[in-house]
């Protein structure tokens, strides 16, 4: 099987290439048989072979019932099953880990990141890139989410830098071997993009439409996604840290300024004695700031804690379907009705350039 070389155009080139989907899954059962049918219609014309891997992040619905249904009439189809609910990026993880072939793509499971982009993100990772995220034209949110999503990029800016904190999206391709860069991650506390970030150095992104969500609702709360920016501050910064020196710096000057002007009154004023209240608010403001520079300091101990105890980042319950799919199984596997509605979720004027390439 010949495989992508250098930085070759794909689509335009016969050059084959094989893709792995990774699909982190929570409580959609509603949505996985249109997810995975437009999944197989958009990567039919377009690699030589592919696999889709969804991973159950402990849902409570039947999800993993229809990954299980899915995983045994579908060739290609596989299915992680996690022992609970390990968060989005931690289920990513665990798919992206046993992902067979060279290109990663990772979507949600709601349908809000169209499948039929994703040849799209494959061209563009072929002009020589690692990572290609497609971002959002306008998100489909609510204000809150939007608020706290915008509190989180933030973050990530601070962590892996402006420019590719501008890219990140949940929707993404990037190449398998970047993997490499953080096969000895063992952290419960991750966040896929960081990870990505420690071998990435060439990354983009291309303008994608994101859809509305049509079943259930999102699993982030605004409280969730609070929680997970302080993590992703603590867990990859030392920002908190510089922050607490500062501060702390910062008020040891004030209260050494606050000394020198107690002496001087002292010495040039008889009869002057540093009223309580005065006392006692500055007892009250060095009292809270080493709280809060202990507290800081605190969050780095418990991580460090929590990585020596070995907690892991997934458990895997259960694992479904090994299947290869190709294009020659494909032609057997797909046939009549099914086919003919795979092809036409295809019959888009840049779907069919790719077709006939």
């Amino acid at each position: 099987m010949a495989r992508f070389r250098g930085v070759k155009p794909w689509v335009n080139q016969m050059t084959f290439f094989t893709i792995s989907v990774v699909v982190p899954v929570y409580n959609s059962e509603a949505t996985l048989v249109e997810l995975v049918d437009r999944l197989q219609a958009a990567l039919l014309p377009l690699a030589d072979a592919f696999e889709i891997i969804l991973v159950n992040d402990g849902s409570r619905d039947q999800s993993w019932q229809v990954i299980l249904d899915l995983a045994a009439r579908t060739p290609g189809v596989r299915g992680i099953n996690l022992m609970r609910n390990y968060g989005q990026h931690n289920a990513l993880l665990a798919g992206i880990r046993r992902a067979q072939y060279e290109i990663i793509v990772t979507l949600d499971d709601d349908l809000q990141h169209p499948p039929e982009e994703i040849p799209r993100l494959v061209e563009k990772l072929g002009e020589g890139f690692d990572v290609v995220y497609g971002k959002p034209v306008k998100r489909s949110h609510s204000a809150w989410r939007n608020v706290s999503s915008q509190a989180l990029r933030a973050i990530l800016r601070v962590i892996m830098g402006a420019e590719m904190a501008s890219h990140s999206s949940a929707f993404r391709a990037f190449r398998s071997v970047l993997r490499r860069g953080f096969d000895g991650f063992t952290s419960a506390q991750l966040s896929l993009d960081v990870l990505l970030s420690w071998s990435a150095s060439r990354v983009t992104h291309i303008p994608v439409d994101h859809r509305a969500r049509c079943v259930g609702r999102s699993g982030y709360t605004f409280s969730k996604l609070m929680l997970l920016s302080l993590n992703m501050l603590t867990g990859y910064s030392t920002l908190p840290l510089r922050l607490a020196s500062g501060v702390g710096l910062t008020t040891s000057l004030l209260g050494f300024l606050m000394f020198l002007y107690v002496v001087i009154r002292r010495l040039f004023q008889a009869n002057y004695v540093p009223g309580f209240a005065f006392l006692a608010s500055e007892v009250a403001l060095f009292a809270g700031l080493q709280l809060f520079a202990i507290g800081v300091i605190g969050e780095y101990v418990a991580r460090l804690h929590f990585r020596a105890m070995g907690k892991p980042p997934y458990t895997i319950r259960e694992e479904v379907g090994n299947d290869v799919l190709t294009m020659g199984e494909i032609s057997c596997a797909v046939q009549g009705t099914a086919r003919n509605r795979a092809l036409a979720l295809v019959a888009s004027p840049g779907a069919l350039e790719q077709k006939d390439r």
